[in-house]
């Protein structure tokens, strides 16, 4: 019997020790500035994406090696548990992330203390910023060309770089494609934004710094709520018709899949 009090005893100290933590990450005073940081895991509808490693066979039975996976995201908000809304300043919120070189990771620097409920980005690079010309993109420009994620200026920047090979029924030698996305001057605008709730309050202090962990499916490109054919058409760039589909696919490619919070320096 003094067994079972003691046990009984002890469970209920556990259970209050884990009560009281709980209400201390509720309460907890959060101030100063910290970093963000945001990592964009790149898969294929479920699984890692390899690149020239694995194949993937879409909705239109056509099997993708993948080669080439970089994209532009740019113009970050944290909106916090009360709707605030931080926004990143915009000369330094411009970003390429490059599954080939493995700069899958951003950081946000100097955000003010908070409890984040939803993050908010555009994928590519927005009328406002183009139309201050070459001179007002800043290093930006120098390191979308050094990515190879630009046209010619006038032509403008690639929001999306997307290659690899292909095959189908009809198609049975590998083939290549070339999926890029832009805007094209000020003509056809495919800048997009996507919004996402994180689950988990991302906690922002002097002393933390939390690191946000986003799912991205490169298979929604082709295969999201446009359906498209390789077959039909194996080089999208400069493409008044498909490439707003694609635009369309690639803003909802993103989804979160944790929020770890600590001082940034594990997992």
């Amino acid at each position: 019997m003094k067994s079972f009090y003691k046990i009984s005893a002890f469970l209920f100290l556990v259970v209050f020790a884990a009560s009281c933590s709980s209400d201390d990450d509720g309460t907890m005073d959060l101030t100063g500035t910290g970093e963000v940081k945001i990592e964009f895991d790149n898969s294929m509808a479920g699984d890692d994406l390899l690149l020239s490693a694995s194949s993937y066979t879409n909705s239109q039975n056509e099997t993708l090696t993948v080669s080439r996976l970089n994209y532009i995201v740019s113009n970050f908000r944290l909106t916090d548990e009360d709707g605030n809304v931080f926004t990143y300043p915009k000369d330094d919120s411009y970003f390429i992330t490059s599954e080939e070189t493995g700069s899958t990771e951003i950081v946000l620097t100097n955000i003010p203390a908070g409890r984040y409920t939803s993050l908010t980005f555009g994928i590519g690079v927005d009328q406002e910023k183009y139309l201050q010309g070459a001179e007002g993109q800043g290093v930006f420009l120098s390191k979308a060309e050094e990515s190879d994620m630009m046209w010619a200026w006038q032509a403008g920047y690639k929001f999306l770089n997307y290659e690899g090979t292909f095959t189908s029924a009809t198609v049975t030698d590998a083939t290549n494609f070339k999926i890029h996305v832009g805007s094209h001057g000020s003509s056809l605008d495919n800048y997009k934004e996507t919004s996402l709730a994180l689950g988990t309050e991302a906690l922002v202090s002097d002393d933390m710094s939390p690191i946000i962990h986003l799912v991205v499916d490169a298979s929604a490109i082709l295969d999201g709520t446009n359906k498209m054919s390789l077959t039909e058409k194996a080089v999208i760039m400069v493409d008044g018709e498909n490439s707003p589909k694609i635009a369309e696919n690639i803003s909802n490619m993103f989804s979160v899949d944790h929020v770890h919070n600590g001082d940034g320096s594990s997992h």
